[in-house]
């Protein structure tokens, strides 16, 4: 089963909070609390996690988007063995984007927070002297915001993600490299999502290329 990245947002957003909303929401209640401005775009992603098993088919009875047994048995299982989902490979150099296919990860319980994470592969050499190489994975805590100095996976203009400190001022947002002979880039702050921040890091010396 592969989700495109909104897909998947929708059914993370779900997952995480099931529990706030006093009963399954609705498509406006879920596009509300989301953030978004078309039940159109929603409507089609929904009817795609109904095709996936993730999310009920609606019966005229009930009302809100509830999601499947096999949905909560699959997030059941991955968190009783320490799986995270793997969902990709992020530039640390030029922006690329971040999310493609999902997979699970046993991650290492020390490496991760208690609050939602994934696993992103880092390419490129711009966090080196931060010791983050090429080829290394590294775990992101899924978060909207941070704060200055931490390193963060940054959606630049809602199309390419970069791994980068950053530095946050009312006229610009600055991604900061962590490699002397790269420049810092700079943005306006609506040009710069924050998807979430670095928690922890792995390594492999047999598949180190």
């Amino acid at each position: 089963m592969t989700l495109t990245r909104k897909q998947q947002e929708i059914f993370d957003f779900l997952l995480q909070n099931q529990e706030q909303f006093s009963h399954p929401p609705t498509l406006e209640e879920l596009c509300a609390a989301m953030g978004l401005k078309s039940r159109g775009s929603l409507h089609s992603q929904i009817k795609a996690l109904i095709d996936a098993n993730l999310i009920e088919a609606p019966e005229r009875k009930q009302r809100g988007i509830r999601l499947t047994e096999h949905a909560k048995s699959l997030v059941n299982k991955t968190a009783a063995s320490g799986m995270l989902p793997f969902v990709g490979t992020i530039a640390a150099g030029r922006p690329i984007e971040a999310i493609e296919n999902i997979s699970y990860m046993a991650v290492p319980e020390e490496l991760k927070t208690e609050n939602p994470c994934y696993v992103l592969k880092v390419k490129g050499d711009s966090m080196q002297e931060e010791g983050i190489f090429d080829g290394d994975w590294v775990i992101i805590e899924q978060r909207s915001h941070a704060r200055n100095g931490e390193i963060v996976v940054a959606l630049v203009e809602k199309a390419e993600a970069t791994l980068k400190f950053i530095e946050q001022y009312p006229h610009e947002t600055l991604l900061i490299p962590a490699n002397s002979s790269m420049q810092a880039m700079r943005y306006r702050p609506e040009q710069v999502e924050i998807q979430g921040v670095l928690v922890g890091q792995m390594r492999s010396y047999t598949n180190h290329h």
